[in-house]
Parts: structure tokens; sequence; C-alpha cells
């Protein structure tokens, strides 16, 4: 990164950082990605409820809501929670791992 004329090499640009595959948190910064955004989508944030289950070849986020805040959740003709599984899913990827999320009652 180059400031005022000067090369500063202490920091490297945050593309260039590499990814552990291996990382524990990933799924955990996941679980609490999802978590952050549907509290932002809901009237009642305190009754959501993230949770992750460990499958055989992939892991699931289940995203459990006030049965009034579902509709926000899904979003009109699934636009929402498509978003939101399209993010999960490529920052799995990014991890070498698969995701997959899912609203339940």
């Amino acid at each position: 990164m180059q400031m005022f004329g000067k090369k500063d090499s202490s920091s490297a640009p945050a593309a260039a950082k590499s990814i552990d595959k291996k990382t524990p948190a990933g799924s955990a910064d996941l679980e609490n990605f999802v978590d952050y955004v549907v509290r932002a989508l809901v009237d009642q944030p305190d009754a959501v409820r993230v949770e992750i289950e460990k499958l055989e070849n992939s892991t699931l986020i289940k995203i459990n809501c006030a049965k009034e805040d579902m509709g926000k959740v899904i979003g009109k003709n699934g636009k929402t929670i498509m978003a939101i599984r399209s993010l999960v899913s490529g920052a799995g990827g990014r991890l070498g791992q698969k995701f997959s999320v899912e609203v339940v009652e």
C-alpha cells in the first residue's frame, strides 16, 4: 500500500490474506452473520434463535423466529432468504465447506 508517496510494507492488502480452510471459527462466523442479519430484519429480535447442525457432508444453519416475523425473513417471493443463502453459500465455498440455510417453524 502506498501512502503519500511512501511504501508501507507493514500491512498486506486484505485480499492477499489467505483463509485457513480448516478454521473451526468459519461456521461460527457464518452463524453470527445470519443471526445479525435476521435480527436486523424482524420486529422481535429477542425471539430469533440461530442454530448450527453438522450433517454428513455439509452444515445446516437453522433460523427460528416468531411466526409473525417469518414473512420478513423469507421476503417477497423468497428473495430475502435466497439472498441470505447465497451469501452463506459463497462464504462457505471460500472456506471449502458446504452450508445451507433453513427457516424452521
